[in-house]
């Protein structure tokens, strides 16, 4: 069985990728023989059973030599992230969502529908002034991000309704801590205001010590996409959305684990300087969802944000940074 992964060399692709080799883990009683990444970069992963391509996931054509006839399950990560999505309108449009279409078109002409995985966000939500918000409540997007994923969730649903996809859109909550440099993501200080103090670094955190946010740690979100594919399609029903697990943490609670761990010189090192425009979009998201039913279905949240900062540096360990 074959598995593409759009976003295969970002981040959560990678180590998506990784796991789904290391776990050997079984899609529909089936094993993996193959991954192919698509993505505008190689994809980092070194093993004789991936496949790297290098294109725009955009492009039609792109698209058609990547997704192969074996191709039983699709991973559709690729995006352009929150800010970015919002200052080039365009290109959110065409990576977000007409890319999101020509792949769902495409797999239609697989001989058979794939288990198709679509990483969505909780961005697609908006200040509904009610915590924690459940998968039911109707999407109020307040940023063009927001807004495409809100349509390829919509869009997953209907393809799985007509038996083109068995689909799956996961709404991931920020990812905390995320290793390397930070990114347009308008979420990106979630991570720098613990990555960078535990470096020795400073920090600028753009949003007020009070913000929540819904948090999870890369390990966790990892697995409850890897679990989101194991389902099979009668748990799931005929709504296939679903609020992935999180931690609701505030700014000031995510500063007191950074003290736990690496003491209050290192917390010290974070310094709030406010963007409007940052701001903005991080209030429009809420700050709990509600995961009774996800928890049913057997997806699992970080115990708390003091072990999502103990991964992090467990893993930078490992890595040897």
């Amino acid at each position: 069985m074959r598995v593409l992964v759009t976003g295969g060399a970002g981040f959560l692709g990678t180590r998506l990728i990784q796991t789904l080799l290391d776990s050997q883990t079984t899609i529909g009683g089936e094993s993996i023989s193959a991954i192919t990444s698509l993505d505008m970069r190689a994809c980092p992963v070194t093993d004789s059973r991936v496949t790297s391509v290098v294109g725009d996931g955009s492009d039609g054509e792109v698209i058609a030599a990547t997704l192969t006839s074996d191709t039983a399950v699709v991973c559709h990560l690729a995006a352009v992230v929150s800010s970015e999505a919002e200052a080039d309108f365009d290109r959110g449009m065409q990576v977000n969502l007409d890319a999101t279409r020509q792949l769902l078109d495409a797999c239609r002409g697989l001989p058979r529908p794939p288990r198709f995985l679509f990483a969505s966000s909780l961005a697609v939500f908006g200040p509904d002034g009610t915590e924690p918000l459940a998968e039911d409540v109707a999407p109020m997007p307040q940023s063009s991000y927001g807004t495409q994923k809100a349509i390829g969730e919509l869009l997953v649903n209907d393809y799985s309704r007509k038996g083109f996809i068995d689909g799956r859109a996961c709404r991931l909550p920020t990812i905390v801590v995320r290793p390397g440099r930070p990114n347009r993501a308008a979420s990106s200080f979630a991570s720098s205001i613990i990555r960078e103090p535990l470096a020795g670094v400073e920090a600028i955190c753009p949003v007020g010590a009070e913000q929540s946010m819904w948090l999870s740690s890369p390990r966790s979100a990892v697995a409850n996409l890897i679990h989101a594919l194991e389902l099979p399609a009668e748990r799931l029903g005929s709504w296939r959305t679903i609020n992935l697990p999180g931690l609701s943490v505030t700014v000031t609670e995510m500063l007191d684990a950074l003290a736990r761990r690496a003491g209050r010189e290192a917390r010290a090192l974070v310094r709030f300087e406010t963007d409007p425009d940052i701001e903005r979009l991080v209030k429009s998201w809420p700050g709990a969802l509600d995961v009774k039913r996800p928890y049913e279905l057997g997806f699992r949240a970080d115990e708390d944000f003091d072990a999502a900062v103990a991964a992090f540096i467990e893993d930078e360990a490992a890595a040897g940074r």
